[in-house]
């Protein structure tokens, strides 16, 4: 069904009549309101990676099961825009929604956001990052960030032979996400005392950052053995230092994520291992569970574990990988 969404995405006039939902993206001519149609947004935490390209993925996939339903996707450029996304959710709300799915760019700057959409009427859910406070009748369906942070710690330690040195790229302090990220990382670094802490550097989810922190802890520290990286653009621009360094085998990366360039990277041996989420399911199922809330058809509208497993050269071409990395509406290989 997605190559029939696409076409309705780009052809609007098309829309009303060869999908069960009305799907609006950036850029799109001719888009209407959907008429009488229930009007959800979905917001992420910024457009043009990997990952936020697969939540889109699984929302559009489970907005198109529902006649009725008009699926509004847009975001800024950056996950570090928290103004941005502040503006942009003030937008739509002020256009008038029934529903709200959203990644949160900082924890409590977008606070306010959801309590408003929440006097309003609005059905909200969280996807990936939630706010500080978490209202409780706002579910969050993400990760469990700590628990995958752990395995993917103890994986590095296993492969540097469990002592050295490690340094952390994290990508965007305030939020939940690199918090809970940094808390699993830190968590099992306790247990593993052979293990020591060189460096901590932010890339503010940036690859150029990324890829400039990690030149200067090389530098710092000529000697280290392992990166732990919280995600996508801090991975893959680690990746690429070590790679320039001249280190790809020496020095151990894991890191959150798995796109197809942090894949070929992992085929290459320049990573270790990633901590693949299910970014097409977090999509899938907050967009069905919101939908469901406002039809009054809820069984469960509560935080949801989207799962996370490790990926390495060893089971990357395993069937149950494939198909986390490959997910496919059309098909029935949906969560």
């Amino acid at each position: 069904m997605r190559g029939v969404l696409l076409v309705c995405c780009l052809i609007p006039l098309l829309v009303s009549t060869a999908c069960g939902a009305r799907v609006y993206r950036p850029g799109a001519a001719g888009q209407g309101d959907g008429g009488g149609a229930s009007r959800v947004a979905v917001v992420p935490k910024a457009l043009g990676f990997d990952f936020w390209e697969r939540v889109r993925l699984g929302a559009e996939c489970a907005a198109e099961r529902y006649d009725g339903i008009t699926l509004h996707w847009d975001g800024v450029t950056s996950e570090s825009d928290v103004s941005g996304q502040q503006s942009l959710l003030q937008n739509l709300l002020a256009q008038g929604l029934d529903g709200l799915v959203y990644a949160a760019t900082d924890a409590r700057a977008l606070a306010p956001v959801t309590r408003t959409a929440l006097r309003q009427g609005v059905t909200v859910a969280n996807i990936d990052s939630g706010t500080t406070p978490q209202p409780p009748e706002v579910p969050v369906f993400a990760t469990d960030n700590v628990t995958a942070a752990e395995r993917g710690t103890e994986l590095l330690a296993d492969r540097i032979g469990g002592s050295g040195t490690v340094a952390l790229i994290e990508f965007q302090p305030g939020t939940n996400t690199n918090a809970t990220r940094v808390r699993g990382f830190h968590r099992e670094l306790r247990q593993r005392p052979g293990l020591e802490l060189v460096a901590r550097q932010s890339s503010d989810s940036s690859y150029n950052r990324a890829l400039q922190v990690t030149q200067d802890i090389l530098t710092a520290h000529p000697d280290l053995d392992g990166i732990y990286a919280a995600n996508e653009p801090s991975t893959l621009g680690a990746a690429e230092a070590v790679r320039q360094a001249g280190r790809v085998g020496e020095i151990r990366i894991v890191g959150w994520d798995a796109s197809e360039g942090q894949v070929r990277a992992l085929r290459q041996g320049v990573l270790t291992g990633l901590i693949a989420q299910d970014p097409f399911r977090m999509g899938y199922e907050s967009v069905r569970a919101t939908v469901d809330e406002l039809r009054g058809a809820s069984p469960r509208f509560a935080d949801t574990d989207t799962g996370a497993r490790l990926v390495t050269r060893e089971n990357v071409d395993s069937p149950s990988v494939r198909r986390l990395l490959e997910p496919d509406c059309a098909s029935g290989t949906t969560p």
